[in-house]
């Protein structure tokens, strides 16, 4: 992302981003609330300490004594000549009142972070699943895969940061100087002058670190995109001796993520050392002046140590202030990225009132269909055609003729722009879409294998699919053959993208998916032109289980699909140009003839020559 793009959200943020995560948080607000009620008490315990040790030194230990003040002098009398002892106790019960304070509330805050996040994943996630094809097919993943880490990540170091103390902080700001100015005037004044100063070195820092931090965010990302491609890629990278070249821009792109975090380490330790530098200045000056003036009996000693640790407890927060606002502004960015994804419109989606289909057989039609991924470049061009129930059409044409949209279309993957698809009788888009996308069947030609054993990937999630079907949808899609040689059958876990099997027996796992889900309407772009003859021979023993009574819709690759057609739809530029058996289109001189000269009629040449 572009810095002037991420100085446009930065400037963007509102109380409004905050009330969007309100909405989160607001399920565990009694928590919340109470966290907030510790961080005042955490204050008061704290500025409390000084005030105690003041007292101890000026009644106990100062050359000259003062009484104690009225409160105190019961507590003194009932103690019997251990008001030290009691002193001692008070100074232990505001160490451990703040330490009980600052553990609760920073714990019932952590905690009401990792609920309200945790939901606040779940509704991405939830959302995300509902976003049509389109989305997915403009947004990369990586880009989502960061809103729901590290955008996530960023609000929850907002709270752990403690970025929501900011305004307990400017309160214990106010508290000190307030006390400051009760016990000395003369002495408080001389106490904050340099505040002048350290504000304009925390305000220099602040600039500089929010455009350091923008650039950092920006080359991280850069290297992580970088990485996360090389990986992918790691076999062509190899195939192609590509090592040297890749190795020296990851360590160019990591040189300037260094850098990045060099500079602001820089800044960091910059203006970690001003401050406290300007902090021990300030306790010289009250050193200085109060010593004088406690030599002159005109403060007392426990007043001057009560300066000294107000005003090393002042120049906490402020050290912490900067770090604390850029974090803040961070979370906020983060806020406003992941409510643009939660406001993404989910364009697909059941009717309110959808259609039920009762008794169905899988009869499709295409009544006149338009549509256009992008506005003005039409895919398909009033194409109409109807299949009925139990019927096997094959689906050819050149590259980009719109075969693979038909099957988008037909599962709603997409919305048509004109025109209306049938499935028995009912417009798609009044059906509900989790009974059209069980009543359709898909057999991808790039089968995709989740993480898990075999079991899993099959069964989808169908808690209701028993062993027993499990094994038979494997047994009728050829898949057993292979399955029960493994190691641990059914739980043989999968790799990452089925890495640990072959084409061919990928393709007869998504075969045992459609079986054991037993679609109506089957729809596959077939995929068997990188097998070997064997695992062929399997995957049409396959098909012809998977197709046996229902309707098929194939993109067709090979011969024999082609040849077992009932009928043959030859598409060219989105237009249905032929329709047919086979053997009729074989004899007129048309489009189908000519492909089938080009391609099919090679590959069956190559198939004759190979078994003589």
């Amino acid at each position: 992302m572009r810095i002037e793009a991420e100085e446009q959200i930065e400037r963007g943020y509102d109380s409004r981003l905050l009330h969007w995560v309100w909405a989160y948080i607001r399920p565990y607000r009694g928590l919340f609330w109470l966290s907030v009620v510790l961080m005042p008490l955490n204050t008061i315990f704290a500025l409390l300490q000084p005030y105690i040790i003041k007292l101890t030194i000026d009644i106990f230990l100062a050359a000259h004594r003062s009484g104690p003040p009225a409160w105190l002098a019961t507590t003194f009398r009932l103690s019997r000549g251990h008001g030290l002892i009691v002193m001692g106790a008070l100074y232990l019960v505001l160490l451990l009142g703040e330490f009980a304070t600052f553990y609760g509330q920073f714990y019932l805050t952590m905690m009401v972070s990792q609920y309200s996040l945790s939901d606040l994943r779940l509704a991405l996630f939830r959302h995300v699943e509902r976003l049509p094809m389109s989305f997915f097919d403009r947004t990369p993943v990586g880009r989502l895969v960061s809103r729901m880490t590290t955008d996530i990540d960023a609000i929850n170091e907002m709270f752990s940061a403690g970025s929501l103390t900011l305004f307990v902080d400017l309160l214990t700001l106010g508290g000190i100087v307030a006390i400051m100015f009760t016990f000395n005037a003369h002495l408080a004044l001389w106490s904050l002058c340099a505040i002048p100063p350290l504000l304009l070195i925390i305000n220099f820092f602040r600039v500089r670190s929010r455009a350091v931090f923008r650039d950092i965010r920006e080359r991280f990302a850069a290297l992580n995109a970088y990485l996360s491609e090389s990986l992918s890629g790691m076999a062509i990278i190899q195939l192609f001796t590509r090592e040297p070249e890749s190795f020296r821009e990851f360590d160019e792109l990591n040189m300037k993520s260094r850098d990045s975090q060099r500079i602001a380490n820089i800044y960091d330790a910059g203006q970690f050392s001003s401050v406290e530098a300007l902090s021990s200045f300030t306790v010289a000056i009250i050193l200085w002046i109060g010593g004088g003036e406690v030599i002159h009996h005109l403060v007392g000693l426990g007043t001057l140590v009560a300066f000294m640790q107000y005003a090393q407890m002042f120049f906490t927060p402020l050290r912490d202030v900067s770090s604390k606002y850029t974090t803040l502004q961070s979370a906020l960015a983060a806020v406003e990225r992941l409510e643009a994804l939660m406001e993404t419109p989910a364009t697909i989606a059941s009717p309110a009132q959808p259609k039920r289909v009762t008794g169905g057989l899988g009869s499709i039609v295409f009544d006149r269909v338009s549509f256009e991924y992008r506005k003005g470049e039409p895919v398909l061009r009033d194409l109409s055609f109807s299949v009925d129930a139990g019927q096997k059409i094959a689906i050819v044409g050149p590259t980009g003729s719109g075969k693979t949209t038909i099957i988008k279309l037909l599962n709603r993957f997409y919305d048509v722009t004109s025109g209306r698809i049938l499935v028995d009788g009912i417009d798609v888009r009044e059906w509900d879409l989790k009974e059209l996308r069980r009543a359709i069947g898909l057999v991808q030609q790039d089968v995709f294998l989740f993480a898990g054993d075999i079991a899993e990937n099959v069964r989808l999630g169908r808690s209701d699919l028993s062993d027993h079907d499990l094994i038979d949808a494997l047994t009728r899609a050829q898949a057993m053959r292979f399955v029960e040689r493994m190691p641990n059958g059914v739980h043989e876990e999968i790799r990452e993208r089925g890495a640990n099997l072959s084409s061919g027996q990928r393709q007869l796992l998504s075969f045992a998916r459609a079986l054991a889900y037993d679609p109506r309407v089957l729809v596959m772009d077939e995929a068997t032109s990188s097998v070997d003859s064997e695992t062929e021979r399997l995957i049409q023993i396959a098909l012809d289980q998977l197709l046996t009574g229902r309707t098929a819709l194939v993109i067709a690759h090979r011969l024999s699909t082609i040849e077992r057609a009932d009928r043959i739809l030859v598409l060219s530029n989105g237009v249905l140009r032929e329709s047919g058996t086979h053997e009729e289109l074989l004899k007129r001189p048309g489009l189908y003839r000519r492909l089938f000269e080009l391609q099919y009629a090679s590959a069956t040449d190559a198939g004759r020559e190979a078994v003589d």
